[in-house]
């Protein structure tokens, strides 16, 4: 009988799994979805709620407290959980959660924002790297520090535990980021004021505003909340190098509005087109051709700026600054704030451009010299720079300058001749060449003395000459004129018509000797000397004179005592 009993029993219990299963398969209850379940109890710990399955799920109380649900809930009332586990392998209990289903349904509402770029409410909680932790509906999402406001912000603790505006910027599912920003809030609302304000205003009116912000180049100023540039080149009609000697931030202005772009909106200030151009009228003042006094306002790497009056300025190109001084810095001939006489060159009304100079006020220092020096005069100076092929040279009492080539360094026109001077060096010199037109004088040193060549003026080809000796190598001997002003080589072949006496040793220093000349160019300056050929010619001479080789006679006989008179003492 126990037995059809216990029989009977596990019969029912098989058929009310399969009845529940059945139930339960109804409902189409998911894990991980969001249910509706009924409060069936408020513990201590615990809420408990029925979704009607074979067990009841059980809230820890914390997530209502957190949520600040906990005043409005009570038996009977209807709650959205997610079913996280139908049932507990272990316990066998239902696993629900109110706060994962209030971060699902945000997380819905995030995407459905995030699609429609809509607004979402949230409260800046904590800080975080790179930006803020911000709670939308208990959804975390971060916001970077470059996205709370349009401008940098050193303090946001007047933001935090505040509701502020947020737009969903970017969504990753898959990772749970959402990233948000309050800076696209404010630019809307802003850019809906802007285009309200702008609406109203149109180019020339006169507008009032506040210097908000100085720049090198300009001043931004705010009207009614809109931003407007005011350029450098529309503070004044006066040349100035900064805004900020005009205006200072907080300081009211007003303007005119010159330009409003169509596309942006960008609206561009004038405060000098509200007075006359003062240009046009003091421009009539002033002629072509004259001198009138002036003040530095500016000085850049092109050339400087003056003022002639208020509103009229020119500028002074860098080639109108000096007669001499061709490429140097404009700040190292005037100053800022130098009051100097300047001379019209150019005035273009249509252009507003008025072109002066400096150096036409003063003495051009080329006239002045021309009056001082002329072609052939003695002078002197200070050697200024020395390079490869001349001598620079600042000649005295004068501003300019003059070249010495090396060739006008000495009458033997080497390069060496270089190596004798040194900067700064005083130094006399005679003016070869003045050439106004191309701004050019070339000096000489070697012309304040006679040119040696000269003693060759009245000498022709085959003539004898007496020259010293003055040193001597393997190949030849070295030769002075007698007056020293010239150094001739004589090669070794042309030192004696007989080979055995052609060597250098026979010569001493100081050895005078007579040499015929054999080749002149008074064009080239060149010489060349032999005494080979001067012996040649006096064996033809005596030999015509004493008798012929045909007689019989021997020529040393013949011409012994003319050359034992002619030869040169050699030193032992």
């Amino acid at each position: 009988m126990e037995e059809i009993i216990k029989l009977n029993k596990d019969k029912s219990d098989k058929n009310f799994e399969k009845l529940l299963s059945e139930d339960l398969s109804n409902r189409k209850f998911k894990e991980g979805e969001i249910a509706t379940g009924v409060v069936s109890k408020i513990g201590k710990k615990f809420v408990f709620v029925d979704l009607g399955l074979k067990s009841e799920g059980a809230i820890p109380i914390e997530e209502f407290v957190l949520s600040k649900e906990i005043d409005n809930i009570k038996v009977g009332s209807k709650l959205d959980i997610l079913l996280e586990r139908i049932e507990h392998p272990k316990t066998g209990d239902v696993v629900v959660s109110r706060e994962k289903a209030r971060k699902a349904h945000a997380w819905k509402k995030m995407e459905r924002a995030y699609e429609n770029k809509e607004q979402v409410k949230g409260v800046i909680i904590s800080k975080c790297k790179g930006g803020f932790v911000v709670d939308v509906e208990s959804c975390l999402c971060f916001l970077p520090g470059s996205q709370i406001d349009i401008r940098p912000l050193k303090n946001i603790d007047h933001l935090m535990q505040v509701p502020q505006k947020f737009e969903c910027v970017k969504l990753d599912k898959k990772r749970g980021n959402i990233v948000l920003s309050r800076k696209e809030i404010i630019m809307k609302e802003r850019n809906r004021d802007r285009d309200k304000i702008i609406e109203k205003i149109k180019v020339g009116d006169v507008v009032e505003g506040i210097v908000k912000n100085l720049t090198d180049w300009g001043a931004f100023i705010d009207i009614q909340g809109v931003d407007a540039l005011l350029h450098i080149t529309d503070c004044s009609w006066d040349r100035i190098n900064r805004p900020s000697e005009l205006f200072s931030i907080g300081q009211n202005v007003k303007a005119i509005v010159t330009k409003i772009e169509e596309g942006t909106k960008k609206i561009s200030l004038g405060i000098k087109q509200m007075t006359e151009d003062p240009y046009l009228k003091a421009i009539n003042n002033y002629e072509i051709g004259k001198n009138y006094s002036a003040t530095v306002s500016k000085i850049t790497d092109y050339g400087c700026f003056a003022k002639l009056e208020l509103g009229l300025e020119g500028l002074i190109h860098q080639s109108e600054l000096s007669w001499t001084k061709k490429n140097i810095h404009p700040g190292k001939v005037l100053a800022t704030s130098q009051k100097i006489q300047v001379q019209i060159i150019e005035k273009d009304i249509e252009k507003r451009r008025l072109s002066l100079s400096y150096k036409n006020t003063l003495v051009n220092p080329w006239d002045q010299f021309m009056k001082d020096y002329k072609q052939n005069d003695d002078a002197e100076g200070t050697i200024k720079n020395i390079n490869d092929y001349a001598v620079f040279v600042s000649i005295k009492d004068s501003e300019l300058d003059g070249m010495i080539h090396y060739k006008d360094l000495d009458w033997s026109e080497k390069e060496s001749e270089l190596e004798k001077y040194k900067k700064n060096q005083l130094i006399k010199f005679k003016i070869l060449e003045i050439n106004q037109k191309k701004e050019r004088i070339r000096l000489g040193i070697k012309q304040l003395s006679k040119d040696p060549f000269e003693f060759f003026s009245d000498k022709k080809i085959s003539d004898v000459i007496t020259v010293v000796v003055d040193g001597s190598s393997k190949n030849g001997i070295y030769v002075n004129t007698v007056n020293k002003n010239f150094t001739f080589f004589i090669k070794k072949n042309q030192l004696a018509k007989d080979v055995e006496n052609q060597r250098p040793t026979r010569f001493a220093r100081g050895d005078k000797v007579d040499v015929m000349i054999t080749e002149l160019s008074k064009e080239k300056r060149s010489v060349t000397l032999s005494i080979k050929s001067l012996e040649e010619q006096e064996s033809k001479e005596a030999v015509k004179k004493y008798g012929s080789t045909d007689s019989g006679a021997k020529l040393a006989d013949i011409l012994g005592p003319i050359l034992k008179k002619k030869k040169p003492k050699a030193k032992k």
